[in-house]
């Protein structure tokens, strides 16, 4: 089971950036879907909101990593 897990943990700063790449990707895609759904501004405030998040979440891992990295 710990093998297993390793596999899901994020080690190294360049394995964060691949996965905030990948959140990137998809926060765009679905933005794109949320344009074609409601043009206008109500479209364009949730494409914001999809990147927004996305931001958030990428700090945060890269905030982690270094507490990890200063605790060891």
């Amino acid at each position: 089971m710990a093998r297993l897990k390793r596999l899901f943990t994020i080690k190294t700063r360049f394995e964060a950036c691949l996965v905030i790449y990948a959140l990137a990707l998809g926060a765009c895609e679905r933005g794109i879907h949320y344009l074609g759904q409601y043009p206008g501004f109500g479209g364009k405030l949730l494409f914001l909101a999809c990147t927004g998040s996305v931001f958030m979440a990428g700090g945060m891992i890269l905030d982690n990593l270094a507490m990890k990295r200063s605790l060891r």
